[in-house]
């Protein structure tokens, strides 16, 4: 229960951060949106491990980083190389997330399924 509301305060605090912060400038948005990527990517994967009990708050917390991290930075050669190297990090967190998405509906599709039955 905790959780929950741990994640509606994040939710509420990043929307009103969201809402004051000035805007990125045009050649910061390939990194924005490749660090967001990565953080979905990482919040889905945790939610993913929550549902099968493999949930490690160092994982997540390290993965939220060093994905990010390391996906700006890949962005950045790509950038420098004159390669859209973004482009297949961004596919790539977008194939994760909707691969954990996809066991997140499993595990809750089950779950009703076994309340059902009893």
């Amino acid at each position: 229960m905790t959780t929950i509301i741990y994640g509606i305060i994040c939710v509420i605090l990043g929307w009103i951060v969201g809402n004051f912060m000035p805007t990125v400038a045009y050649e910061y948005s390939k990194y924005l949106a490749i660090a967001i990527m990565a953080a979905l990517d990482s919040i889905a994967g945790a939610f993913s491990a929550k549902t099968q009990n493999k949930y490690d708050i160092h994982i997540f917390v390290s993965g939220f980083f060093i994905n990010a991290i390391i996906a700006i930075i890949f962005t950045m050669i790509g950038q420098n190389l004159g390669v859209d190297i973004y482009l297949a990090a961004i596919f790539v967190f977008v194939f994760r997330i909707f691969n954990n998405l996809s066991a997140i509906r499993r595990y809750f599709i089950t779950k009703v399924i076994d309340n059902k039955k009893n």
